[in-house]
């Protein structure tokens, strides 16, 4: 009886242990899609609203969202690395998004553990493009993934 207890607490206690590292491997990660900073200039340039979802499994990271009332017919969708919370970084990979001023952004991404780590952080973000937005590259919309 003792060696069956003893069975018993140490499978408790490894279950126990291995629960938290189990749950540090996914995560879920939701982005609220709203314009890009603009001068005063550039407002008639952007318009909408949008949110997104991010599923971390592993190193994957899942993304759906939907956005509508862009100023013209989305171009693209990318996930971006930002250099800190809040700032902007370089695409780190394409999304697949609808073609129209309304619609669906949808995609996965294979992260490193840096980016894992920075996605933890609160540094990457979905940005929008549209045939029409703020120069250079006419972002529209943007929304950092958070937990």
């Amino acid at each position: 009886m003792p060696r069956r207890l003893v069975s018993i607490v140490t499978a408790a206690v490894v279950f126990g242990l291995l629960l938290p590292l189990s749950a540090q491997r996914g995560g879920m990660f939701t982005a609220r899609l709203s314009w890009v900073p603009i001068a005063g200039s550039e407002r008639n340039d952007v318009a909408g609203t949008g949110a997104a979802t991010g599923t971390l499994t592993g190193s994957t990271l899942g993304i759906a969202g939907s956005f509508e009332g862009l100023p013209a017919a989305a171009t693209a969708a990318r996930l971006h690395q930002g250099v800190a919370k809040g700032a902007r970084g370089p695409a780190i990979g394409d999304l697949t998004i609808s073609r129209s001023a309304s619609g669906t952004i949808k995609g996965t991404a294979e992260l490193t553990a840096g980016q894992i780590d920075a996605l933890r952080a609160g540094r990457l973000y979905v940005q929008v493009h549209a045939e029409r937005g703020v120069a250079p590259d006419n972002a529209v919309l943007w929304g950092w993934l958070l937990p």
